[in-house]
Order: structure tokens, then C-alpha cells, then sequence
């Protein structure tokens, strides 16, 4: 089973990068302004972190709760939206620029985060950056850059394996979940209500902050909503225990795992609506 899920992420990433563009990645990038991009910076790594770190202090969490719930708040880019979303009006190249993006700067930002918000705590806490850099690259980059040279030097295979091996990787991905909530039936059980509201309150926080902040077509705000709820939990998950050494955090990251997976199931109907005709580009 610890084989079977980075297997199945790495399958489905390689399916994402089978069906993407460099060009149209970097034109994603090209497009957006410097007042763009600090927006961008602080809908998704600043907005989340600060929601959770205010939950925390309205709502009776406790220790082992909050960081649970910073670390997911933290934690932005899960591999798992793109290809899901790609055919129900969504920007599959747009998803996917903001996960290199966010892959990129998540090394810099989760150990700068994961210091101030302890220093509030009166603990030390320091996440060296390489190893944030080696989880991105070996999840992420790895198989994203596998995908697109298959799809560059083999096009013919890759347009006939794409659909089976996204079918694989996703019914790999929901054994293993299934498989996972029934061995967690103890942890999940310890859930209290407040520790589901402060997810849902910090999924609505991250689609709500990424709606108002960025000024972009509509299906590019819907594409970034949904990314940016989508935590890389995870990530989240493994800082925790490794070095917050608080594995209690689980019941909470599973928790938002739990909620941001119905999201992605009824996204396509949520955000469903009559668009304008006309793209504004972004401010």
C-alpha cells in the first residue's frame, strides 16, 4: 500500500504531462502582470495560512488540529486536479502552470511559513528547503517531465496510452483511498465537528481569496479557485511528522483530504453558470 499511492500520483502525473504544452504552459506565465503575480502569491501561500492560524484561535482545536491544519493550509499544488477537471470547463494548461508554479515556490515559502507560525507558538521549528525541493521533484517534476517528452518523441503512443493510463492511475488512486479511510475508521472517528468546519472554512477561504484576487477570464478564476483549494495534503502529512513530530496531525489533513475530494466531484456542477463571451485579461 506505501508503494501503490506515490505509484498511482506518478501514473497520473505522467497521464497530465502526456496531454500538455510547454508553450502553453509558458504563456500562462507571460500573461499575467507583477500585480498579478504578488495577488497570486498571497491567494495562495499567505490567505490560507493566515485563515488557519485565525480558525485555530476562534475555534476549540487543539495543538495537534492546528497544525494539521496550517500544514495543509501550507501546503499548496496537489498533483491530482488537472486531469480530472481537463474536460469539464476548467484550464488544464492554466492548472497546470499554477502547479509548476506553486511546486516552485513551495520550498521557499513553506519553511519561512512554518518558522513564523511556530515562533507565535514559542517553539523553533526550521524545514530545510532540499528537502521540500527532492518531495517536489521526485512527485511532481519527475513525472510531469516524463509525460511531455513521451507526448514530444512518441505522439502516436501517447494519444492511444493517455486515456489507460489515466484510468489506471485513477483506479489505483481510489483503491488506495478507500483502502486508507477503512484502516483510518479509528483516527477519523476522533474527529470532532469543529475539526470538520475548520476544513470547509479553510477550503471556502482558499476558493473565495483566489476569486477575489485574481482578475482573469472565468473559466481561468474557476480553474484557480479549484487549484487553489486543492492542498497538497500529502506534503502537509509528511512535514508534519517529520519535522513538527506531530503524526496526531492526520485525523485533520484527512479530514480536508476528505472534503477538497467531494470538491473536486461536484465542482464541475458548483461552478457551472452562463459565462460572458468576453475574456478580461488579468489586471
Amino acid at each position: 500500500m506505501r508503494m501503490l499511492l506515490p505509484a498511482s500520483v506518478f501514473v497520473l502525473m505522467v497521464s497530465v504531462g502526456m496531454s500538455l504544452q510547454w508553450r502553453e504552459l509558458v504563456a500562462n506565465w507571460q500573461r499575467l502582470t507583477w500585480n498579478a503575480w504578488l495577488r497570486l502569491l498571497l491567494a495562495t501561500f499567505l490567505v490560507p495560512p493566515a485563515v488557519a492560524l485565525l480558525l485555530a484561535r476562534i475555534l476549540p482545536l487543539n495543538l495537534s488540529e492546528t497544525a494539521g491544519l496550517f500544514m495543509v493550509a501550507a501546503a499548496p499544488g496537489a498533483p491530482l486536479l488537472t486531469r480530472n477537471l481537463a474536460r469539464r470547463g476548467f484550464d488544464m494548461h492554466l492548472a497546470a502552470s499554477y502547479q509548476v508554479w506553486g511546486a516552485v515556490m513551495t520550498p521557499i515559502m513553506i519553511p519561512l511559513l512554518v518558522a513564523g507560525a511556530a515562533k507565535l507558538y514559542g517553539r523553533d521549528i526550521w524545514i530545510p528547503p532540499l528537502a521540500v525541493v527532492v518531495q517536489v521533484v521526485e512527485k511532481e517534476f519527475v513525472p510531469l517531465l516524463v509525460g511531455m517528452a513521451l507526448a514530444h518523441f512518441t505522439p502516436s503512443f501517447s494519444k492511444k496510452a493517455q486515456p489507460a493510463i489515466n484510468i489506471l492511475g485513477n483506479c489505483t488512486l481510489t483503491l488506495v483511498f478507500v483502502v486508507l479511510l477503512w484502516k483510518m475508521g479509528p483516527e477519523l472517528r476522533r474527529v470532532t465537528p469543529w475539526v470538520v468546519l475548520a476544513a470547509v472554512l479553510l477550503l471556502l477561504a482558499a476558493v473565495a481569496s483566489m476569486r477575489l484576487l485574481m482578475s482573469t477570464d472565468p473559466i481561468g478564476v474557476r480553474t484557480l479557485a479549484v487549484s487553489n483549494a486543492n492542498r497538497h495534503v500529502g506534503l502537509a502529512l509528511l512535514l508534519s511528522g517529520q519535522y513538527i513530530h506531530n503524526r496526531d496531525a492526520l485525523p485533520t489533513v484527512a479530514s480536508y483530504a476528505i472534503i477538497v475530494a467531494l470538491l473536486m466531484l461536484l465542482a464541475p456542477k458548483i461552478f457551472r453558470q452562463k459565462e460572458p463571451a468576453a475574456s478580461v485579461a488579468p489586471a
